[in-house]
């Protein structure tokens, strides 16, 4: 651990460094996260379940340094100001109370390899690579349970990236929500199940996940429709997941996609985060199906579009996707590993 301690070696001072690296992947889910039944805590109205990537990730270096006076947040080479900025150091703030070393600021160097903003989960892969490195420098000894809780507290979708492969966030019942975290369900080895994440666009959406959910909440009466349906989606996919039934898991992936997007066009007032072209994907996964290609989409809070296959169907999807005067970027992604320390 990066711990600093004071302590005579062979009669010399020594003073160990705050610092550590951790690298976090991306998580796509395929029983979605949206509703809070509390904002401050990030305290889900449902349980979701994700699979992580190795293809899209963060990795993020925290340096803890007496001599600073407040935090400095660094993302892609650029200094960050603003609320992206006040969301990090209210971050740290939770880590620095739970280390009681609340003195103590941070320089952060964060590299994203991740659309950020753009509905492709930067955040899950930014704040449990944050998480991660925050807390192994300052000492902390968290095990994955504990690394899980804490991340949440960033971001939700944060604390499934803890874990490789399949993991089911677990909303629980305590209003403290120390039983809200996320638990492996399936390793990375268990299915080699593929997605590709297909790029519309990589401009920063026009309302947040955070703004979209509250007013989802609070004013769409399909909400309440959606948090009932979601146990026995759940039930249904991690079923799927154990036999590696791919259409179960795929048609169900898909339907509880579309079911939370159809919650956003009953609040008030409506918006929806798919463009003309998430549209134009989406129908073109679906002729992919008619001509006997297995692929099912999923969407989260953003217009790009995550398309979900086997690998032996890999190159007759990318060309498909490909040829989409749409599409500006696709990544093939395997199933990832967790919270890796560099």
């Amino acid at each position: 651990m990066a711990l600093r301690t004071e302590e005579k070696v062979e009669g010399i001072k020594k003073v160990e460094n705050m610092k550590a690296t951790a690298k976090a992947n991306v998580n796509i889910a395929l029983i979605k996260y949206w509703g809070k039944r509390n904002e401050e805590l990030i305290l889900p109205t449902n349980n979701s379940l994700s699979l992580t990537l190795d293809g899209l990730y963060t990795t993020t270096t925290v340096h803890f340094k007496e001599d600073l006076k407040e935090d400095i947040f660094y993302l892609d080479g650029e200094r960050v100001l603003g609320m992206a900025y006040e969301r990090v150091t209210q971050f740290l703030d939770i880590i620095r109370k739970e280390a009681n070393k609340e003195h103590l600021f941070a320089e952060i160097t964060s590299k994203n390899d991740v659309p950020t903003a753009a509905g492709f989960a930067s955040s899950a892969s930014g704040f449990s690579a944050l998480a991660a490195a925050a807390s192994k420098a300052i000492g902390l000894q968290l095990s994955d349970e504990e690394l899980s809780r804490i991340t949440r507290r960033g971001s939700g979708s944060a604390c499934r990236s803890i874990y490789g492969g399949f993991a089911e966030w677990e909303m629980g019942e305590k209003e403290d929500g120390s039983d809200c975290y996320a638990v492996p369900i399936a390793p990375k080895e268990h299915w080699d199940l593929r997605i590709a994440a297909v790029i519309l666009s990589d401009e920063e959406k026009s309302v947040s996940s955070r703004d979209g959910m509250r007013r989802t909440v609070e004013t769409s009466p399909f909400f309440d429709g959606w948090v009932e349906s979601n146990p026995i989606d759940l039930e249904g996919i991690k079923e799927g997941i154990k036999n590696r039934d791919f259409k179960k898991v795929g048609e169900i992936a898909e339907a509880n996609c579309l079911k939370m997007h159809a919650t956003t066009l009953g609040a008030n007032p409506p918006f929806t985060y798919w463009t003309d072209e998430t549209v134009k994907v989406m129908q073109e996964v679906r002729n992919m199906r008619e001509d006997g290609i297995q692929a099912y989409f999923t969407i989260d809070a953003g217009p790009n579009v995550k398309v979900i296959y086997l690998p032996e169907d890999e190159q007759v999807i990318q060309e498909r996707l490909q040829k989409l005067p749409e599409v500006t970027e696709i990544t093939l992604s395997k199933p990832g590993d967790g919270i890796t320390y560099l």
